[in-house]
């Protein structure tokens, strides 16, 4: 296959443009469907007249349909996207760059998707649908999943489908007091609920000052469900800004600071820390610590957006070897220059 494209490359430089642009119609029309055309010229960076001429021939080809509501990708361009998907990847060399990001960061695996979810809405989902994908493929007889929260992970839950195999979704850490639709207990019963699995949450704030971390602790139900987290063979879990995440957390004043003067680019499990990466501040929560990260089979670290490529690589430099990162090609790029 690589071989042929790059021989159509040379021969047919317009072709491999043409069905480049065509692939990412489809894909947007997809993801946003009912979509008109002013939406998707705007979103693509088409002109109108561009569009439009594309637009009549996928009609034409009984790839697309278009109602008053705007256009849907039909059955017939669902099987033709499907079977582009890996003409793309090596036709923009995403195969590659996986490899090459996994080696230079020792990790299990790097899984991109195409666009950049800062600026394409539908990449999200793209990204929640290869993280679905990947839970599936590493979930073994019994399971416990381990999630943390954000709108990313809330994309992962929607992507899901029911599975036969005995599996226990339980929030990685505790979050009363942010988005309920964003927090980890929320997130893990939508998982459950879209596998068709089990669930436990655990109904305590996320940071908490010490004394009230040891009352916590006392509580038999806590504590058992602390167990079971500790013991999840799959965590699941995304990479902040760390300002963005100090500002959702309504850190103190002082906090704030620290994070700023620290220089902190990232934020994971509580750890804010820099480039280097070095820790600069460590929220006290109830739940999964960094620590516990070596004693799950699989890490699965789910980030995207072009504002994070920095918090993504200074995690990955802290990252356990059986971490697999799904992220797009935005970020991937910018790794790569690292």
């Amino acid at each position: 296959m690589r071989s042929l494209i790059e021989v159509q490359r040379k021969l047919l430089p317009d072709l491999m443009d043409v069905m480049q642009k065509r692939y990412q119609i489809l894909r947007y029309i997809k993801f946003m469907q009912p979509v008109g055309r002013r939406n998707l010229s705007t979103s693509l960076n088409l002109t109108e007249r561009t569009l439009r001429g594309e637009v009549e021939f996928l009609k034409a080809q009984n790839l697309i349909d278009i109602f008053p509501s705007g256009m849907h990708i039909s059955s017939t361009g669902e099987e033709v996207l499907e079977k582009l998907e890996g003409v793309m990847r090596e036709l923009t060399g995403i195969d590659t760059m996986e490899e090459l990001l996994a080696r230079q960061y020792s990790v299990k695996e790097v899984i991109i998707v195409s666009g950049n979810s800062d600026t394409s809405p539908w990449v999200k989902n793209e990204l929640g649908k290869e993280c679905a994908a990947c839970i599936k493929r590493n979930l073994s007889g019994e399971n416990i999943i381990a999630v943390t929260g954000g709108s990313t992970l809330a994309a992962v839950a929607d992507m899901l489908t029911p599975d036969s195999r005995k599996t226990l979704f339980v929030p990685a850490r505790g979050g009363l007091g942010e988005d309920v639709h964003n927090q980890a207990n929320t997130i893990a019963a939508n998982m459950a609920a879209s596998m068709e699995s089990d669930c436990r949450v655990l109904y305590v704030p996320e940071q908490v000052s010490r004394e009230a971390y040891r009352s916590f602790m006392k509580e038999p139900g806590i504590k058992d469900v602390i167990s079971l987290i500790n013991k999840a063979n799959i965590v699941v879990h995304g990479i902040g800004d760390a300002l963005a995440m100090a500002e959702r957390r309504k850190s103190p004043p002082e906090i704030m600071e620290k994070i700023k003067k620290g220089n902190a680019v990232g934020e994971a499990f509580g750890y804010y820390f820099d480039e280097k990466p070095e820790i600069i501040h460590k929220v006290h929560t109830i739940g999964i610590q960094k620590e516990d990260l070596e004693h799950s089979d699989h890490v699965i670290a789910v980030a995207g957006g072009i504002s994070k490529a920095k918090a993504i690589r200074a995690y990955l430099k802290m990252a356990p070897a059986t971490t697999i990162l799904i992220t797009d090609e935005a970020v991937a790029n910018e790794l790569l220059k690292g």
